[in-house]
This record gives structure tokens, sequence and C-alpha cells, in this order.
């Protein structure tokens, strides 16, 4: 039976938790590009080790994401043990980017932030402009002054981000999909996976939506504690009705959250999932199956 994260943990020391696991680990090398399932991920500054270090800019050196491109959701990445990067895509040869791009530095945007990256260079640029059927760059972050969160939602905590659309790691619950996909079989459309929401860590052992109510995730992990903070509810845009698969856009699952997940924290905005910041365990590593509570928020 999965723990409510609004009543406590039966234990004989009621500290009001919830008991929860690492059901799954993913990173997204290069920003809305496909994702990479782990069996364990070390915690950088910026999140997960690897997290959106890459990102495509137009000509303009404004970031392009599936919202866009679509097409986008059929680069496959593959992480090297040497750091180096290959990348697929359907009808191209695969391209090999090195662990750290050589080409020159120079400001990008990503939203409202300006950021130095390093270009990956004239070979790169054609792959992708080659995939997307549109004039692109590959960078990587590369800016020495941290990229913080809005300390609107982090408090006292600076986190860092790379590429990431503006906190460092998100996670959500297996309960979650669970739901929004008995809503969607209920309807009479296809149940989706959790490759549509991009979340960079999902637990097991909460009811659905039971994210939203935590305030810290704690793990013991053989390196010493992680401490996670659950901040700021994800607004939700178009991506999540990209088939991950085929790139194909439809209405779902946008439709059916539309008519449960309606949040009045962020005014009305449809939310799936919670942005987290680091607290504690930089340099620690989260692993598939390792325990760990969740501390109620009041």
């Amino acid at each position: 039976m999965n723990a409510s994260p609004c009543s406590p943990v039966d234990s004989e020391f009621d500290d009001g938790s919830s008991a929860l696991t690492v059901a799954s680990l993913q990173v997204y090398p290069i920003k809305s590009c496909a994702g990479l399932a782990l069996s364990q991920a070390a915690l950088a500054a910026t999140g997960l080790a690897h997290d959106r270090q890459w990102m495509l800019v137009d000509a303009e050196g404004v970031f392009v994401t599936q919202r866009t491109q679509a097409r986008l959701a059929l680069v496959r990445p593959v992480l090297g043990e040497d750091g180096a990067l290959t990348v697929s895509a359907p009808d191209r040869p695969a391209l090999t980017l090195p662990a750290r791009a050589a080409g020159p530095i120079g400001p990008v945007r990503v939203w409202d932030d300006e950021v130095q990256a390093r270009g990956a260079g004239a070979e790169a640029d054609r792959w992708f402009s080659d995939v997307l059927g549109t004039p692109v760059r590959l960078v990587q972050f590369a800016d020495e002054r941290p990229r913080l969160s809005s300390a609107r939602w982090t408090g006292d905590v600076a986190a860092e981000n790379a590429f990431s659309d503006g906190y460092p790691i998100l996670v959500t619950s297996t309960a979650s999909l669970d739901e929004l996909n008995r809503r969607l079989t209920a309807r009479g459309a296809a149940p989706v996976t959790m490759q549509r929401f991009r979340p960079n860590l999902v637990l097991d052992g909460l009811d659905a939506h039971g994210e939203d109510h935590l305030d810290e995730l704690h793990f013991d992990t053989p390196e010493g504690a992680v401490v996670l903070r659950l901040v700021k509810p994800c607004p939700r845009c178009p991506v999540p009705n990209i088939d991950p698969l085929t790139a194909d856009i439809g209405t779902e699952p946008g439709d059916t959250l539309a008519g449960y997940r309606a949040d009045p924290r962020l005014d009305g905005a449809i939310t799936f999932g919670m942005n987290a910041v680091i607290v504690e365990g930089l340099g620690r590593t989260l692993a598939l199956g390792q325990a760990g509570r969740g501390t109620v928020r009041f």
C-alpha cells in the first residue's frame, strides 16, 4: 500500500514522513532531445551529472526546443565512459561529440537568461541542422557565473542550473503517471509513458501527485546524506503532447491534465511534477531502488 504524503508512515517513531524509493533516474544531456535512463547518477552543482549540458540555438543564439522543433525528440544520445556523447537520429549517421566542446565561447539565451556557451563546431552544427531542416548551432554550457533558480521559490538555497528550464532536478512519481493513464483510458485515449514529462527522478511509494505535498526528500547513501527540497510545481507546456517515439504532435495528455491539474499555486497553470533543488549531497550518488523518505510540507 502506498504511504500517503499527508499521513505518517507507520513506525515506532512517527516523524510524519513518507517512505519512498527511487524508481528511475534520467538525464537529458542535450536540452529537449531524448533522455538516458541510468542505474545511478551523481549529484553535480547544476543537478544530476551530465543533465542539460548541451543545447541547440538559432542564428540569434536563442535556445531551440521541442516547443518549435518536435523532431528533437528523435535525437538519442549515448554517454561514453570518457564523457563523450554519441547521438543518433532516423536516417542519419551517428555523430560523436567530445566530452568538452572545442569551439569559441559566446553568449546564448535560455528563457530570460543570457549565459556563456562553447560552440561544438561546424560538423555538429550541420548534423543537427540536417536533422531539423533548419539552421541551428550546438553549444555546451561554459559559464563560470552560476545561473540561479528564482529565489522567490528556492529561498535561502542558491540553486545552480545549466540549460534546464529553471531548476536543477525535476521529480515526479509512478503513481502520478498511473492516475493520468487511468483518466486517459476512461476517456478512450491511449496511455502515455513517463518519457512525455522528462523527469530526472521518479519515485515509488507515494499516492498520486503525493510529491506536491512533500517538503524535502532524504536519502542515506553509502557516501552520505542526500537532501532535495521540492520548491515549485512544474507548469506544463505542449511538449508532453509530442510522442517521444515518433515526434507526432497530438492533444493528449494535455487535454486530460487540463481537467484535473489546474494548480492554484501557479494561478491555474497545468502542473505535473515538482522542481527540486539540492540542499545537501553534492558529489554523492543516487541509485535505482535507493530507499528514502519525504518530509511533509505543513
